[in-house]
């Protein structure tokens, strides 16, 4: 890992984000932040892998790391960097850009190990893009945050989130306004929990299988980590959002599959 000397330090406009984060998103729903991560792990190297349920989901995760006074540089869709303004504040903060659909898709996971092994802590959703199923548990995920584990040893911290969807609906400026603006009426109740860290010490990068059954721990412990925030609602959620597509494409299949509630 770098020196102290040369360990990434989260910039003032980032600080001052997060802050902002930690008073805003409130004003649209009720936060609950459960667990927290080791103050050892604190200031980095980790990954933070969270389940990708809604558009809400960043400034909620945003939110609950300034909570627990956590600084992470996010991994977000490249075309966040694209406009003028906000693209000046997201590489200013640091983030790490997921250009899809490019032939340079690779190199946000080369750009996101070199920030681990500067120190950094990197946020990333492995399922790489908001899920699908349509019981709205976390599908089968992109092999790329368990290469990064592998080849940096940081540890990696489940981050599950759960009524998002509540909040801004998936697709549509009239409906995703629309639910934004009755979100500070209806005041839902969000959820964040931070899990106990995956242990992948038997798992070398380059063994046979390894990012795989990585990546398998990784999303059984999100997994893990959602189940009690939607108790009541483990075998399909209450609140449908019309707008949001189903597909059992990457439908996974973990324990939770025998729940009948």
């Amino acid at each position: 890992m770098q020196s102290p000397q040369s360990r990434w330090v989260p910039p003032l406009i980032w600080r001052l984000l997060l802050r902002l984060a930690s008073l805003a998103i409130p004003l649209l729903c009720r936060l609950r932040v459960t667990g927290d991560v080791p103050d050892a792990l604190r200031a980095g190297p980790m990954v933070l892998a969270g389940n990708h349920i809604g558009n809400f989901d960043p400034f909620v995760h945003v939110a609950a790391c300034a909570r627990r006074r956590i600084a992470p540089r996010m991994m977000a869709t490249g075309g966040l960097f694209a406009p003028p303004v906000v693209g000046h504040v997201m590489r200013a903060s640091g983030h790490i850009p997921v250009y899809r659909g490019r032939a340079n898709v690779g190199d946000a996971v080369a750009h996101a190990t070199e920030a681990l092994r500067q120190g950094s802590v990197v946020f990333i959703y492995p399922e790489g893009r908001i899920g699908l199923d349509p019981a709205m548990w976390p599908e089968r995920p992109k092999t790329g945050l368990a290469r990064m584990a592998l080849a940096t040893g940081a540890p990696v911290v489940p981050v599950a989130v759960w009524g998002t969807h509540e909040v801004i609906a998936y697709h549509g400026a009239g409906a995703m306004a629309r639910t934004a603006f009755t979100a500070i009426f209806r005041r839902p109740v969000v959820r964040v929990h931070f899990g106990e860290p995956v242990d992948l010490s038997d798992l070398k990068l380059g063994g046979v299988g390894a990012a795989q059954r990585a990546s398998d721990r990784i999303m059984d412990a999100i997994t893990a980590a959602l189940t009690p925030l939607r108790a009541g609602e483990l075998r399909l959620p209450r609140h449908v959002d019309p707008t949001r597509p189903l597909s059992t494409a990457r439908v996974r299949h973990p324990p939770r599959r025998g729940h009948t509630a």
